[in-house]
C-alpha cells in the first residue's frame, strides 16, 4: 500500500490526491522518483538508434555539460515550465543560439520519451520559448591574396588536393572525405557531343547513411584545370603511400592498404577523421602566414562563394554549385560573401587563380 507524507497534513493530503490521480491515469507509482537526469540518460541510450556516432557523441557531451549538472537531480514530475525558462535564460548568456536550440531539443525529446513511457503526465519543455543566445563566431572568407597564399603553402602537404577542391569548387569537407576515385573524371571527352568536362560527382558524404546533406547536394561539378592537376599529382603520391604500406605488410611490420577507393585517405587507406583534417589544414594555414586558430576547412567553401561572387558569377549559379535548394539558402548562409554577379564557375576559377599550371 502506497502512502504519502509531508511536513503538514494539508501537503500530505495533496500528495495522496496526486497519487490517486496517477493511479486513475494509469501512471506507475515509481514514476514519482524518476528524475530529469534519468530521462535524458534513457533517451541518449535508446532514443538515437541509427544516428551518426559523432551526433550521439555531441548530444552526450552537451547533456553532460549543460543539462545533467543543472536539472539532472530534479524529479521529472516536479519540473515546471518556469524551471526550464530559467535554465534556458541562463544558457543564453553563455552559449550560441544554435546550442540553446539544440539543448532545448535534447531536453524536449528526453521528456517526450519519458511521457510516452508513463513517467510524467505532460511535457513542460514544449511550453517554453527558446531565447536568443550569444552570437557565434561568424564564418569568413579568404581574400584572393590569402587564397593564393594558402594554395601555395598547401603544395607540399598531403592535403593539397583537398584544399584545392574545397577552395576552387566549393565541395563540403564531409563530401570530400567520402569522395572515391570512381566518382572522379580527370580526362573528360572534348570530342563528345556535348563535350564531357573533367569533373567530380558529389554523390556521398560522411554523414549518417552516406547521404549528402540534401537532395540538391548530389551534383556533378566541372573542375578548373588547377583541380585536375592537383588530383593527378595526388593520385601519384597516394600510389606511393599505398606501395609503402603494402611493402610494410609483406615485411610483417604493419597492416597493408585498405583498398576503399577513397581519394583522400589515411596512410592505411581508411577514411580521414575530421580532427586530422583540421590539424593538417591549420598547419597549411600557418605556413601561409595566417593565424591557424582563425580558420577552419569549411571556410574554404565560404571563400569559394566570395571569389566567384567577386568574379561576377550569378547567385543562381553559385547556389547550384554549392548544392543549395535555392538562392535564399546561399544568400542567408553566405550573405557576407555575395555580391552582384555573371560568368560560369570553372572557367571563372581558372581566370581568378590564373592558368599558371601545366597538365602533367
Amino acid at each position: 500500500m502506497k502512502t504519502a507524507s509531508a511536513k503538514s497534513k494539508t501537503d500530505a493530503k495533496d500528495k495522496l490526491k496526486e497519487l490517486i490521480r496517477d493511479l486513475d491515469d494509469g501512471l506507475p507509482i515509481g514514476a514519482a522518483k524518476y528524475t530529469v537526469g534519468e530521462a535524458v540518460t534513457n533517451w541518449l541510450a535508446f532514443g538515437l538508434a541509427g544516428r551518426d556516432p559523432e551526433t550521439v557523441k555531441n548530444y552526450r557531451n552537451l547533456a553532460a555539460i549543460h543539462i545533467i549538472p543543472n536539472l539532472g537531480k530534479r524529479k521529472l514530475r516536479e519540473l515546471s515550465a518556469e524551471d526550464v525558462d530559467e535554465w534556458l535564460a541562463d544558457l543564453a548568456t553563455k552559449v550560441s543560439t544554435r546550442t540553446v536550440r539544440l539543448l532545448h531539443s535534447v531536453l524536449n525529446r528526453s521528456v517526450k520519451r519519458a511521457q510516452a513511457r508513463d513517467k510524467v503526465k505532460r511535457n513542460v519543455v514544449m511550453l517554453c520559448e527558446i531565447p536568443a543566445g550569444q552570437e557565434g563566431r561568424p564564418s569568413k572568407s579568404l581574400t584572393l591574396e590569402q587564397a593564393e597564399a594558402v594554395l601555395k603553402a598547401a603544395e607540399n602537404s598531403s592535403l593539397h588536393a583537398y584544399i584545392v577542391l574545397s577552395l576552387l569548387i566549393g565541395a563540403r569537407t564531409e563530401e570530400l572525405r567520402a569522395l572515391t576515385w570512381d566518382h572522379v573524371d580527370l580526362n573528360g571527352n572534348a570530342a563528345a557531343t556535348p563535350p564531357v568536362l573533367r569533373s567530380i560527382s558529389v554523390w556521398r558524404s560522411v554523414r549518417a547513411g552516406g547521404d549528402t546533406k540534401t537532395r540538391k547536394s548530389r551534383r556533378t561539378l566541372a573542375m578548373p584545370l588547377r583541380c585536375v592537376v592537383a588530383l593527378r599529382l595526388h593520385r601519384i603520391r597516394q600510389h606511393s603511400v599505398r606501395t609503402r604500406a603494402e611493402a610494410r605488410q609483406r615485411a610483417g611490420k604493419g597492416n597493408g592498404w585498405a583498398d576503399l577507393g577513397l581519394v583522400f585517405a589515411s596512410e592505411a587507406g581508411t577514411q580521414l577523421d575530421r580532427h586530422n583534417v583540421l590539424r593538417m589544414f591549420r598547419r597549411v594555414v600557418k605556413a601561409a602566414g595566417l593565424e591557424p586558430g582563425d580558420w577552419t576547412p569549411r571556410e574554404m567553401r565560404h571563400s569559394f562563394v566570395s571569389l566567384l561572387s567577386d568574379a561576377k558569377v550569378p547567385i543562381e549559379d553559385i547556389a547550384r554549385l554549392c548544392g543549395h535548394s535555392g538562392t535564399a539558402v546561399t544568400e542567408r548562409v553566405y550573405r557576407h560573401q555575395i555580391r552582384p554577379v555573371m560568368v560560369e564557375a570553372a572557367t571563372a576559377m581558372d581566370d581568378i587563380v590564373g592558368r599558371r599550371v601545366r597538365e602533367p
